[in-house]
């Protein structure tokens, strides 16, 4: 049974080329087999600052838009994070969106996908990858950096990574697949014991 993968559009600036990116990490993606994928652009859900008066622990969402989330978030095995690096930190509107939820992200893997200048977005990649560990995500040290990116996107605006971010998106893939196959066993295992209890 394939692995569910989502996606996610990291920014909301308006003129962002997250999704040409992300258009370009789900065309790569689509070629494994193992996943079933489903790409999320932040932009669509409109999610507000931290608008939820209960601690996300509690999992009691009073907004339609935390529900909606919840469920993108919840129903997946694996995530593929598309992000800017904006003043050396990864963007509010996807750290805004991590911290909006807790549990739903417990025990899933993760890897980057990261652009920016000549750094590629890493600074924002390797702040990202720290916040997904504190909310129970294994974030994969496989790090895709796209450095200037502009240079990749074409007159058609398409984005057409080169040999080598390619090769790293598919061993980045590779490695999803393992971690997060192994860490829904675990997730298998702690929900028959919180039935058992």
């Amino acid at each position: 049974m394939a692995l569910s993968l989502k996606i996610i559009i990291g920014s909301t600036r308006p003129g962002r080329v997250g999704p040409t990116i992300a258009k370009w990490v789900e065309e790569v993606a689509r070629q494994d087999s193992r996943f079933d994928i489903e790409l999320v652009d932040l932009a669509d859900l409109k999610l507000p600052l931290l608008d939820e008066a209960t601690h996300p622990v509690m999992q009691k969402y009073e907004h339609d838009h935390t529900r909606r989330w919840a469920s993108i978030i919840g129903s997946a095995d694996a995530y593929i994070f598309v992000t800017p690096e904006y003043n050396y930190f990864a963007p509010a509107a996807l750290v805004n969106a991590i911290q909006t939820l807790l549990k739903e992200w417990g025990y899933k893997a993760a890897g980057v996908v990261s652009y920016g200048g000549i750094s590629g977005g890493l600074r924002s990649a390797q702040a990202l990858r720290q916040l997904l560990g504190n909310v129970n995500v294994h974030a994969l040290p496989q790090v895709v950096p796209v450095p200037s990116f502009p240079q990749f996107i074409g007159e058609d605006g398409v984005f057409r990574g080169n040999e080598a971010m390619t090769t790293g998106l598919t061993g980045q893939l590779d490695e999803l697949y393992k971690w997060a196959s192994a860490l829904s066993t675990l997730r298998t295992e702690q929900e028959a014991a919180q039935k058992a209890a």
